[in-house]
């Protein structure tokens, strides 16, 4: 490696400290919008909104260096802990996972897995999880540094659709997704682990339960897919992690779609938290940018009239008031004006 090669990845490597990196905000299944876990803002609330994803302490928006693979944190990520509520989703379903942002210095894979909780998933034990490989994006094209998954992520507008396999046992499962930055990976402890846990209930009339590993056994950090000399031509890439299940694709169409619905999650047992997603009037389908929820939804519980503005008392309480290019009322009739992500707030 020359000098001005090694120059450039020590800088990199110097640069993660400050640089934005990112996490997922929300998904999106079939339509309905769902939030996920606000590390820059959750962990400083005291009574925090019951979401899909799993809470975090990395509120640097940081992530897991290779020397700490087999630690727990590699599962869901930093001091994870599981969320409270989960989404609903069928066997086959496709989900977007919508980031906040993604640095373009940051190249590498996007990977994406699944595990069975034995009960629910708002209760299990991280480590007891055994995961699958469901997709796997990596490098695609061109001269190093080339052009990988993570570019299509940030083409997409900061976003990465997965598939959930249409035989897959029906049940509760925890979706792990995952970018691999590999801008530093060329040095020892280089590379850096970026996972993101959800908590999913898919429904089916499958039967495939694959075998999966611990979390904490998925990479090494002498893995040859994590200490990779991303800078060295030609780019012969080994994914890291256990080998993708048999009879799925790699990737899907990395399409972004715009949510229809929004739901609460929904919680343990099917019971109290969740009467199922409410449905903006005449709602829009797919189409570029990032997806956000609709701007007028239902009161949960309550069929008689639409959640749109209240007039001059002010939203409806669930109705939406503010986010990124609402228009309408942003003072609450009921309650206060929550904010959910840079796109939906909501009157709860």
């Amino acid at each position: 490696m020359g000098f001005k090669t090694r120059a450039l990845v020590s800088a990199l490597g110097s640069a993660a400290t400050v640089l934005a990196h990112g996490h997922v905000n929300n998904i999106v299944v079939d339509g309905v919008f769902y939030p996920g876990y606000d590390v820059t803002k959750y962990p400083y609330q005291n009574n925090p909104p019951t979401v899909v994803g799993w809470s975090a302490t990395n509120t640097d928006n940081g992530f897991v260096e290779p020397n700490n693979f087999g630690h727990p944190d590699i599962i869901c990520h930093r001091g994870a802990q599981p969320a409270k509520g989960h989404a609903r989703v069928r066997a086959g379903d496709k989900i977007l996972l919508q980031w906040d942002t993604w640095p373009d210095s940051h190249k590498g894979p996007v990977l994406d897995y699944l595990a069975r909780c034995e009960g629910n998933c708002e209760s299990v034990d991280k480590t007891a999880l055994r995961f699958f490989k469901i997709g796997e994006g990596s490098y695609i094209s061109g001269a190093a540094p080339g052009h990988w998954a993570a570019d299509v992520l940030i083409d997409n507008g900061f976003s990465w659709v997965v598939q959930i396999p249409e035989d897959v046992a029906p049940g509760n499962y925890v979706l792990r997704h995952e970018i691999i930055a590999l801008h530093g990976s060329p040095n020892p402890n280089g590379a850096q682990a970026y996972p993101q846990c959800f908590n999913l209930e898919i429904s089916g009339s499958g039967s495939r339960q694959p075998t999966g590993v611990a979390g904490t056994v998925l990479y090494k950090a002498s893995d040859p897919g994590i200490h990779f000399p991303l800078y060295n031509n030609p780019i012969n890439y080994p994914v890291p992690g256990p080998a993708l299940i048999d009879g799925v694709p790699s990737t899907v169409a990395q399409v972004s779609t715009r949510a229809t619905a929004t739901s609460s999650p929904f919680l343990p047992g099917g019971g109290g938290g969740n009467p199922g997603p409410t449905t903006a009037p005449g709602g829009g389908g797919g189409g570029g940018g990032n997806p956000q929820p609709p701007q007028t939804t239902t009161p949960p519980g309550n069929g008689n009239g639409g959640g749109g503005g209240g007039g001059s008392g002010g939203q409806t309480r669930w109705g939406q008031c503010g986010g990124s290019g609402w228009n309408g009322p942003t003072a609450c009739a009921q309650g206060a004006c929550s904010t959910f992500n840079p796109y939906y707030a909501q009157c709860v």
